[in-house]
């Protein structure tokens, strides 16, 4: 690694209590997008410095790394997604000021999302917000194991998502951090949606079991759009109002489906077909 990106990530993770320079982001992008340059000793600088009993420290490698990880070469992320641990910051605590206080649960919350994010690419072998989109996209073109193998897969990185969604933006360090955040999100919705979309069209063509797994996945969804509007919310997004009416809509297509066809394929569930229209709808009233 030359000295120069290393420089640069030592520089971007100082403990000034301000975000990463752009420039120093940008030297670093330029490093990992460059032929056959090697991440790896650039991924152990940035988490060495996750080691840090600083916040700030720690709040900016995190911060690095996801940059490198959203804007650089595909490599870095790969290299991420190979390392048997990523971030162990659960328990991390600076209670050396008292902003650190403060600071800590988001950094815990928001290493939790790195580590999924890592790990969605390890078991998908892609960056599903990165992927093609549309008719021929590649949720769209995905056939019902394939959907039903990786759209857990994905509700559990929005999860982690929407779970790190800081209560209140306050300084320009957790501000770099939410505006990755919420590029993540509209990105990762995207794909989510389109292979709930996909899901839907292929349900009255399922076995039982796999109904059922849909269904599951579905009302899941459902609880997802809630956190999501609060999510679009705190960045000011007008487009949460089109979110409430997408949930409603769905949820009336979906209480069809179940009354209509599970009967046909499961006689014998009438009581969890009722607790299931229940739940969709009190899903998407709250």
């Amino acid at each position: 690694m030359g000295s120069s990106a290393s420089k640069a990530a030592l520089r971007a993770t100082t403990d000034e209590p301000s975000e990463p320079g752009s420039k120093h982001l940008a030297a670093l992008i330029q490093y990992i997008n460059g032929t056959n340059r090697s991440v790896e000793h650039l991924a152990d600088i940035l988490y060495e410095k996750t080691g840090s009993s600083s916040w700030v420290v720690v709040f900016k490698a995190l911060i690095t790394v996801h940059h490198l990880m959203v804007h650089g070469n595909e490599r870095f992320i790969q290299h991420l997604a190979s390392r048997n641990s990523l971030f162990i910051l659960y328990n991390f605590l600076d209670k050396s000021v008292t902003e650190g206080y403060t600071m800590s649960p988001f950094i815990r919350r928001y290493s939790r999302y790195l580590n999924e994010k890592s790990l969605a690419y390890r078991l998908i072998a892609c960056d599903i917000s990165k992927a093609k989109r549309g008719t021929n996209g590649v949720m769209r073109t995905m056939n019902s194991r394939e959907l039903l193998n990786t759209l857990p897969i994905i509700q559990t990185q929005f999860t982690a998502l929407l779970n790190a969604n800081p209560d209140e933006i306050t300084n320009g360090i957790i501000y770099a951090a939410f505006m990755l955040l919420f590029k993540d999100a509209l990105r990762l919705f995207a794909a989510y949606n389109e292979g709930i979309l996909n899901l839907l069209g292929k349900y009255f063509y399922m076995r039982k079991n796999q109904c059922k797994e849909s269904l599951d996945i579905y009302i899941s969804f459902l609880g997802r759009m809630t956190k999501f509007v609060q999510f679009l919310k705190v960045a000011e997004v007008q487009k949460s109002i089109c979110i409430r009416g997408f949930c409603a809509v769905f949820c009336i297509s979906l209480v069809s489906c179940i009354t209509i066809h599970l009967p046909t394929t499961m006689p014998h569930k009438h009581t969890e077909i009722g607790s299931l229209n229940y739940s969709v709808n009190s899903t998407a009233r709250s």
